[in-house]
């Protein structure tokens, strides 16, 4: 289904947003496009959702399961903006976002659906649920000049790590429960990444409550939202294993011409697979088994 705008969108579609899981796939190129919106949907989303440039073609076999939605992402605060206007849109439903060339992984997906994980996070008093941006990227420049390649793909199997997020408004002692994650390509090219965009966490799974918003920096403005866990025990973590850095570094002339390869001795080939995620921490089942 194609819509030329999100107005349009919401003013034919809205009602079908009130029975959830969303998943919301921003298009920022043409890479990978069509695998990132199939992932979603064997993923088990009710509905998905991919805001793309107009001029971008989707397969045949998309047309109907996918709502093809006209944006511009290169506006400023496109993210914010087409993420806040779901939120609104679908109140008390699970939401998910990332952008294309981007894969959602959490525990046990190979046989459990989105909307069971979903059910038990609920039962545990959680509106929001952390996921971790794991980089990949091919591990042959020569023959993927862009650094993706889903064959081929490699992640880092460590070198990641947490620091204490301080509160601006309390003096800049740590906030409680919220931590700023790094690791992955852009901790190994720290100069190339402007700091603002190190961290590697990102909530990219919520449930949508009134006067909720995503802010620029990918927290939202409940910081309960940006909590990593619940007070009483460890909660689900998930990751989006992405190649949108690698796609960057490889495509901004500041960088590209100084990496001639991204493996290094704590390359690994990626699985595809939740279990190897699991088996090197790069999130954790919490209580769910």
């Amino acid at each position: 289904m194609h819509y030329t705008s999100l107005d349009q969108f919401l003013t034919e579609q809205g009602a079908a947003l009130a029975k959830g899981p969303i998943a919301i796939v921003l298009v920022e190129d043409d890479v990978e496009v069509d695998t990132t919106l199939r992932h979603h949907l064997q993923t088990g989303f009710r509905h998905v959702l991919a805001f793309m440039p107009e001029q971008f073609t989707l397969p045949r076999d998309l047309h109907d399961p996918v709502h093809r939605i006209d944006y511009n992402m290169s506006a400023e605060g496109a993210t914010e903006t087409a993420v806040n206007a779901i939120i609104k849109a679908a109140p008390e439903q699970w939401i998910f976002y990332c952008y294309n060339a981007e894969y959602l992984f959490y525990p046990f997906c190979e046989t459990r659906a989105i909307s069971e994980m979903l059910a038990f996070h609920t039962e545990e008093r959680r509106d929001s649920m952390l996921t971790y941006v794991i980089d990949l990227y091919s591990d042959d420049l020569e023959t993927h000049p862009e650094a993706v390649s889903l064959e081929s793909a490699h992640l880092d199997r460590s070198g990641y790590y947490a620091l204490a997020r301080p509160d601006p408004e309390n003096h800049g002692h740590p906030k409680e429960r919220q931590l700023d994650f790094f690791g992955g390509l852009r901790w190994r090219y720290e100069e190339h990444v402007p700091q603002a965009r190190r961290k590697i966490d990102r909530i990219s799974i919520f449930r949508a409550t009134a006067g909720l918003t995503l802010r620029e920096d990918h927290t939202f403005s409940n910081e309960e939202y940006n909590t990593y866990a619940c007070p009483w025990h460890h909660n689900i973590t998930a990751t989006l294993c992405s190649f949108r850095t690698a796609k960057a570094l490889k495509t901004n002339p500041g960088s590209k011409y100084d990496i001639d390869t991204f493996k290094w001795h704590n390359s690994a080939p990626f699985e595809w697979h939740s279990r190897q995620l699991l088996d090197l921490g790069l999130m954790e089942p919490g209580q769910w088994f």
